[in-house]
């Protein structure tokens, strides 16, 4: 590819015209307020959050991912779901709003998950947010976060949780999930926590009991 083409990629890119596209599946929301629901994930390329246990840690390079355009996308996602989520990676690392301008015209609910790192961008109809340690999130994205899925780790998560859920809107729906891999030592941990503290409710990976993306 020439210099000229590179850099032509590169600008649709900047725009968000272009996205680097991991994977695109249609399966069942298996996480927080949504679960149980059919929907069709589009993971975007790029993450420099970098948790340590993240379980899509091949999502982290954009570059390893083919950048693809935003209109091809939406185009296809509708063939499949009327709801449609943008994960990731850390999507917000990307201009979303071509993507949710494309996926509003076709009549679709946007939905994101982000770790709220970045500026928030995009037309969305759920925006569900699940704080890292090692960069927080940003005002735009608390201020507007539908949902805050925190994950449990360890105990020292719990105030991790607290101090977030003082910083989203009052109508923000608080989820404590277990990260998976230690998930039946958090497990009773956080039953305890959400029975003395009822504002929290209990998010689990069902996908996962499911054996399903």
């Amino acid at each position: 590819m020439t210099k000229q083409a590179l850099d032509s990629l590169q600008a649709q890119i900047d725009l968000g015209e272009m996205l680097p596209l991991m994977e695109e599946f249609y399966t069942i929301q298996g996480e927080g307020f949504h679960k149980g629901t059919a929907a069709y994930f589009i993971r975007v390329g790029g993450c420099d959050v970098g948790c340590h246990w993240c379980d899509v840690k091949e999502s982290w390079d954009a570059a390893i991912h083919p950048p693809t355009n935003a209109n091809t996308i939406a185009e296809n996602a509708a063939k499949y779901s009327d709801t449609i989520v943008v994960t990731g990676g850390e999507p917000l690392m990307w201009d979303m709003n071509p993507l949710t301008k494309k996926l509003k015209s076709l009549g679709l609910t946007t939905h994101i998950e982000t770790s709220g790192a970045y500026q928030l961008s995009g037309d969305w109809d759920w925006i569900c947010l699940s704080p890292k340690k090692r960069m927080l999130p940003t005002q735009s994205v608390l201020e507007k976060a539908n949902e805050l899925k925190v994950i449990i780790f360890n105990k020292s998560d719990f105030d991790f949780a607290e101090k977030h859920a003082a910083q989203v809107g009052e109508d923000c729906i608080l989820y404590l999930q277990p990260e998976w891999s230690v998930r039946d030592k958090m497990v009773p941990l956080i039953v305890d926590y959400v029975m003395e503290n009822p504002k929290w409710k209990v998010s689990l990976q069902t996908h996962k009991y499911l054996n399903i993306p």
